[in-house]
This record gives structure tokens, C-alpha cells and sequence, in this order.
């Protein structure tokens, strides 16, 4: 009410964020390396850093830099499966990187290629081959990354003769929405490691830890184990497919960082059952558009205005459009709100920390960049209006 802002605001709650990551790393039975393309802000980093992340999954320059500015001591894998060579030589070289992951016979021969040039021992290196999985998530990254079977098997051998060390990985896919994906995949991956008959270094799981959400009621909610019982589930078929004796890592993202920010956004015009935001998915969210994830939202009043129509009592689904020109700038999901909801008025959009600054463009001019700190959870104020809300807030 005091900055009355008409951009859209950040709020980051370093706090929670800080629990999360903690909550994470006490579940999981390996370490823990954070996804930094998730959101890799440095107030990010920096708070992850504090709250004890020693391990950075990075995919790029960019990534490298950005973690070493803040975590000069963190071990940072290199886990993007398609590289260029310049890249490569630049995280081995300048960057001490030794765990890089690859899905095919030429990014061998790229690596192998900078590790003769600086004249580094392959048995320094780490070499993880990253194995296409089947499941059902938000994004389905084996669409596009992942060696089949009999060929993750081919890339271990191969890497192994050359005198890497080797290991194997897997990305079940961003925000899944099947419990039994880690197990299939730790399946697939045994039948891997039993055909390779090599040594193997470690194997890290990816992520795709869930973040939790809203829910549209005139859709039908998945029935989704919360991530206490998924890890549960995790740590026990590890021990089934004798994983567990290894070293584990995980690259968590979502989970860790989905609940450190909420956006408040200010309502341009009502036009009917629609509103017009100044955020969108050309901003802050892209992702809930994509995923076609319901995001829990609050609403905040404008005190300026003394008239308002409707029953506020009643809760109603409202089509968000953003900003800008694009008309293709339409959530996916409605915000459900109270009818007397109205131009001028604020929301606060919660759970927004995964992939919202990460995806953020400068289309149009518009490109949201005000941060305030905040204290308090973003679920412990008022509960959040109608439907698209946590259980734990809604009616």
C-alpha cells in the first residue's frame, strides 16, 4: 500500500528458501546440486550457498560465472548433455569443472579432444552418460536429451577404454506427475550398468521433484504423493536396485526454489471475465503457460477505490491476458477471484521462484525487476482466494 507500484513486484523470501533447500538435502541420500537454470539469480545462489549448497548443476558460461561469483568453493557439474567445444574447454580449463555429462559418441570425441589439448588425465574426469527415461511430467525432457539402453551402454564402455571415470544419469522431466518415474527409470539404469559390466562412478537422478501448486476444479487433480512420500519411495527402490552403496547425487530445482518468490501484479483493466495484468508470459510467467500449472493467487484490494460491483463473497474464474501487444499473451489457467475484482486492484501471484526470472524477456520493453524482501511465507498471510489455492489455504 505504501509503494502503491504499478510494475510488477518481486517478493523474495530468502528464509524460506533457505528451509526448503535444507529440507531437501536432510531427505535425499547424496548430494544435492542445485539446478541453477531454474533461477539463478545471485540473491538466489548466495542464499543457497548460506544454507549449505556446496554443488552447482550448471549448462552454461553463463551458469559457470554466475555461480563461482558467489560460491567460489562450490563443485559445479556440468551436466548439459550437448556442449560446444569452446565451452567445454573453457569449463575444464578456467573453471577446474571435472563432471560433465553427454548422450552421444561425439561429444566423446569433443571432450576427449580438449582433455588431450590441455593435457589433462582422463581419470580426473568424470564422465556421466545420460539415459533416456520414460515417464509423465510437465516437460518431457527424454523428448529431447538421453541415449537409449543398448546405446548408454555402448557410451560407457567407450569412455571407460579411454580411462574416464564413468557414471550414469537420468532426467525423469521437469514437475512430474507420475510417482513411479524414478523407479522405471532406476530399472532402466540397472539394466544398463548390469550389460556395461564397468565400474561406475556415481548416478544422479536429475530432478523433477514436484513443486506444489494450484488446482482448477473443473479439472480433473492428479493423485500426487507429496514429496516426503516420493522421496520415500526413491530412497527405497535405490536400496532395491542396489544404487544406494554409491555415490548419489540429485539436481533439484523446482522443489527448492518455487515457494522463495511470489509476484504482485497490478490489474491494468477488467474487461468482463477478463484481466489484464502488467506481467505475462512474455514475464514472470511463462512457465505456468507452458506447464498449464494453476497458480494460487491473492487478492489485494486498492482502498482508493470505494464503489465496487458484485459479491465478494463469491469466487469466479478470470482469463488473464499480460501486457503486452502479443495476442498470444494468455494464461493457459484462469485466476479464480472474487467478482468484485477490478482495474487498479493488485494480485499476488505465490509459488513463482521456478523458471519465472529464469524465462523473463524484454519483449515489448516491458522486463520486471523490483525486488522486496519478505519475511513471512507466502501461504501464512490470508489464504489465498478460491480454487486456485493450496489445499492447505482454501476453503
Amino acid at each position: 500500500m505504501a509503494l502503491r507500484p504499478d510494475v510488477p513486484v518481486y517478493c523474495f523470501r530468502p528464509d524460506v528458501l533457505k528451509a526448503d533447500a535444507r529440507r531437501f538435502m536432510d531427505a535425499f541420500p547424496g548430494e544435492t546440486a542445485y539446478a541453477v537454470k531454474t533461477n539463478g539469480e545471485p540473491l538466489v545462489l548466495e542464499a543457497l550457498a548460506q544454507a549449505g549448497v556446496k554443488t552447482f548443476d550448471v549448462a552454461s558460461p553463463g551458469e559457470f560465472e554466475a555461480v563461482r561469483a558467489v560460491a567460489p568453493k562450490a563443485e559445479m557439474l556440468y551436466m548439459h548433455p550437448i556442449k560446444a567445444q569452446s565451452d567445454i574447454r573453457l569449463a575444464l580449463e578456467r573453471y577446474g569443472i571435472r563432471v560433465l555429462a553427454l548422450d552421444h559418441e561425439d561429444e566423446v570425441a569433443k571432450i576427449l579432444r580438449i582433455v588431450r589439448a590441455l593435457d589433462l588425465d582422463p581419470g580426473g574426469i568424470t564422465i556421466f552418460v545420460r539415459l533416456q527415461t520414460k515417464g509423465s511430467a510437465a516437460y518431457e525432457l527424454s523428448k529431447k536429451f538421453g541415449a537409449a539402453p543398448a546405446h548408454a551402454v555402448e557410451l560407457l564402455q567407450r569412455c571407460h577404454k579411454i580411462g574416464f571415470k564413468v557414471g550414469l544419469c537420468f532426467h525423469v522431466g521437469s514437475q512430474i506427475e507420475d510417482p513411479e518415474t524414478y523407479e522405471r527409470a532406476l530399472a532402466s539404469a540397472d539394466w544398463v550398468r548390469n550389460r556395461a559390466d564397468v565400474p561406475l562412478a556415481g548416478l544422479d537422478v536429475g530432478g523433477g521433484f514436484p513443486a506444489e501448486y494450484g488446482h482448477d476444479p473443473r479439472r480433473k487433480k492428479r493423485d500426487m504423493p507429496g514429496n516426503d512420500e516420493i522421496m520415500t519411495r526413491l530412497r527405497s527402490d535405490l536400496s532395491e536396485y542396489g544404487f544406494s552403496d554409491m555415490p548419489l547425487v540429485a539436481e533439484p530445482g523446482r522443489v527448492v526454489v518455487a515457494r522463495a518468490f511470489s509476484l504482485i501484479v497490478r490489474v491494468l483493466l477488467r474487461k468482463g471475465r477478463r484481466l489484464y495484468i502488467n506481467d505475462g508470459i512474455w514475464a514472470s510467467l511463462s512457465d505456468s503457460w507452458t506447464g498449464k500449472i494453476t497458480l494460487p493467487a491473492r487478492f489485494i484490494p486498492d482502498p482508493a477505490r470505494v464503489a465496487r460491483n458484485g459479491n465478494p463473497e463469491i469466487i469466479s474464474a478470470f482469463r488473464v491476458c499480460g501486457a503486452t501487444c502479443d495476442s498470444v499473451d494468455i494464461l493457459s489457467r484462469p485466476f479464480w477471484l472474487p467478482e468484485t475484482v477490478d482495474t487498479g486492484d493488485w494480485i499476488e501471484i505465490g509459488h513463482i521462484g521456478a523458471y519465472s526470472l529464469s524465462l523473463r524477456t524484454r519483449f515489448n520493453g516491458f522486463y520486471p525487476d523490483t525486488f522486496v524482501e519478505v519475511t513471512t511465507p507466502f501461504d501464512a498471510g490470508e489464504r489465498a482466494e478460491g480454487f486456485a489455492s493450496l489445499e492447505t489455504m482454501a476453503d
